[in-house]
């Protein structure tokens, strides 16, 4: 079926799963994948390399932030271009983001090589635990020109109607990942940097892989010359900003509360916080996978005029988005022990007792988070990126810097609960922003 007819004329409910779970499967694949890459380095090489780990992750998401600014704001308008019939724009804007991207890459993986030591030094960190942080750092950092291209070809395979291949590509590159990692670490036995030059390999393979249709004219999309225009930039930028301000925001709070925690608890309480991160990083790429695959209709039917189609698309993503939620909220609550427990050697009892008591606060994230991120992904469906930016970066930084200071009496008790008070404020944000929604609708139907 071409993305046409999948777009517009099938069923908002059909095309919720024909659409919405292959992208939800194919992002649980990488969340698998990131889930992994936690065990492999805490089993395979202890609790420092765990530790340091999640110390370097939060500038390795910054690195890719910036591509998925790109990626995610060439799409919004890609979509609306083939919503609108206006095939060469929507090539245009494909080929320049590419461009775009493979540029940014290099210029902030160079920043970030030579920034290394600098910025792990500045969070606190010393001897070992600093030296091995900068090894995992550096290593995304040199193969950052290459493997940032693989967020935004995700969504061009999406937006060309192969959602099934988008979910077998990140299978596979979850797959090979995790399949390179674990030879370097167990049978090679390298060190950290290993477990970095694995998922690097992975990506690497699958943006060949990714991008070889579009270069043989395979697909919707193709490569044209280029002709970068300061409207296309700053429309790519509006529309990816909401994502690139939540990935950017939270790892400055992620940064922030790192640095808190090496001074208030040390290599321990950093790698608690690392195994909140990847429990929240297995959930929440499911909520992303399912919305976030939708956004192609979304913005094809927008430009196409057919907006109630628009309005039943996202009932469906707040729906799912809900269940996800409210099911991993138990689960989390269920076993909290044996989550803590994959990520240990030896069972390190202080460090799995700490573990379940913030796992038992952490739960309640998701009894509200999944109201802000629908709602921020519907704004951002419908080009009202200033309103998804609010909610972003509110969720990201603001609510999480303000609850560090209001809950700070309460040590690092205080810090586990900041993420459920963040998801409710947020949620009462998300409340206002479609409130204000929904009052605009009204007044322009009464036009």
């Amino acid at each position: 079926m071409n993305s046409q007819t999948l777009f517009s004329k099938t069923p908002p409910l059909k095309l919720f799963f024909m659409a919405s779970l292959p992208g939800a499967v194919g992002m649980l694949a990488s969340a698998l994948y990131q889930l992994v890459d936690g065990i492999f380095v805490g089993r395979f090489l202890g609790e420092t390399a765990f530790a340091a780990l999640n110390l370097a992750m939060p500038f390795v998401i910054i690195n890719f932030a910036l591509a998925d600014l790109i990626g995610v704001g060439s799409s919004v308008p890609i979509s609306i271009s083939l919503g609108k019939k206006k095939t060469e724009e929507a090539n245009n804007i494909f080929t320049c983001a590419c461009i775009m991207i493979v540029g940014a890459g290099a210029v902030v993986g160079a920043i970030l090589y030579i920034a290394a030591p600098g910025l792990i030094r500045l969070m606190g960190a010393e001897g070992d635990f600093a030296s091995l942080a900068v090894q995992y750092l550096r290593v995304y950092a040199i193969c950052s020109p290459v493997t940032t291209l693989v967020f935004a070809t995700d969504n061009y395979l999406r937006i060309c109607g192969k959602i099934n291949g988008s979910m077998a590509l990140n299978i596979f590159m979850s797959v090979l990942s995790a399949g390179a990692e674990f030879v370097f670490l167990y049978v090679f036995r390298w060190g950290i940097w290993a477990a970095a030059l694995g998922t690097c390999l992975g990506m690497f393979v699958s943006v060949l892989i990714a991008l070889a249709p579009f270069f043989m004219g395979k697909m919707q999309l193709r490569f044209c010359r280029p002709r970068f225009s300061v409207r296309m930039v700053r429309q790519i930028i509006a529309c990816g900003a909401p994502n690139f301000l939540n990935n950017i925001a939270g790892r400055i709070t992620s940064i922030l509360m790192n640095t808190v925690l090496v001074r208030l608890g040390g290599e321990t309480a950093v790698s608690v916080y690392g195994i909140l991160m990847y429990v929240d990083g297995f959930i929440q790429p499911l909520l992303y996978g399912m919305c976030d695959s939708l956004q192609p209709a979304v913005g094809y039917n927008l430009g196409a005029g057919k907006h109630s189609r628009v309005r039943a698309i996202e009932k469906c993503c707040y729906v799912a988005s809900a269940v996800v939620s409210l099911l991993s909220m138990v689960f989390i609550f269920l076993f909290p022990t044996q989550i803590a427990g994959l990520f240990t050697t030896n069972g390190s009892g202080e460090l799995i007792a700490i573990t379940v008591g913030a796992l038992n606060l952490f739960a309640f994230t998701y009894l509200t988070r999944w109201l802000s991120f629908a709602t921020q992904s519907y704004m951002l469906a419908v080009e009202k990126p200033i309103a998804a930016s609010i909610i972003s970066v509110c969720t990201a930084l603001v609510f999480p810097v303000l609850l560090i200071v209001v809950l700070w009496p309460l040590g690092l008790t205080g810090l586990w609960a900041n993420f459920g008070g963040t998801a409710l404020l947020a949620a009462i944000l998300a409340v206002i922003v479609l409130l204000r929604e929904r009052k605009d609708l009204m007044r322009q139907d009464a036009c």
